[in-house]
């Protein structure tokens, strides 16, 4: 059997093309609110995919609400109507992948008020996780070795620490991506983890002592690279 390897756009554009068939389908059958789709396997025959690449399209409309799956009985429309799917459906399809560039910027945004929560919300636990992920991050740096794996659990601990389920999810889905293409996209100098170590110092240090506008300060401090990758300063 032959494997086909599909590069990220090229798998995007098949989900895409599914989705739009899959949308053409409902209107072309007028398919209501609880109407059943076919199979996963007809769907599969019928666009000429495979079944994995039909049920990440599915998967991607149940996360929209438009359709849901229950186990055992198929895939269904939910309880939208026709008109309004339509038009998500379209705003779905012109998605674009985020640049870097916005990527960093929104870190930014998003750090500086999860820093400032974390000092108002944090924990003990939360205190032992992040303090934790910063000795680790500073060992690593001292002994010459790579210490993004340990800065990306710093800031994931902090964003933890605020309380903020909405705000931690989008920094687990935004940040590893940012951190593994500094290098890539020449953001820091090589000397930047050393440095980082006083300044992830000075984040955890006002957290601790509760202090919400010092803990802003110092993680504006930290991304002074950053603010001058996003806005050529």
């Amino acid at each position: 059997m032959k494997l086909e390897i599909l590069t990220k756009n090229e798998s995007e554009y098949i989900q895409k093309d599914i989705i739009s068939k899959i949308r053409d389908l409902i209107n072309l059958k007028n398919l209501e609110p609880g109407d059943k789709l076919p199979s996963e396997r007809s769907l599969s025959e019928k666009f000429g995919v495979t079944r994995s690449n039909v049920r990440d399209a599915i998967q991607k409309l149940e996360h929209y609400g438009l359709l849901k799956s229950m186990p055992q009985s198929g895939t269904f429309v939910a309880n939208i109507g026709v008109i309004a799917m339509n038009g998500m459906i379209e705003d779905i399809l012109r998605l674009e992948e985020p640049d870097f560039k916005s990527l960093v910027e929104t870190r930014i945004l998003l750090e500086l008020k999860t820093a400032r929560l974390a000092a108002l919300r944090r924990t003990n636990e939360d205190l032992v996780q992040m303090r934790e992920a910063l000795d680790a991050y500073t060992a690593k740096v001292l002994n010459g070795e790579n210490a993004v794996q340990e800065d990306l659990l710093f800031h994931l601990a902090i964003a933890k620490a605020c309380g903020n389920s909405t705000m931690n999810t989008f920094m687990l889905i935004i940040t590893p991506e940012i951190i593994t293409n500094f290098e890539k996209y020449h953001v820091c100098d090589k000397n930047q983890p050393v440095i980082g170590i006083k300044e992830h110092e000075a984040i955890y240090e006002a957290i601790k002592k509760q202090d919400t506008e010092e803990a802003k300060q110092k993680m504006k401090d930290h991304f002074k690279e950053l603010y001058k990758y996003c806005y050529n300063i």
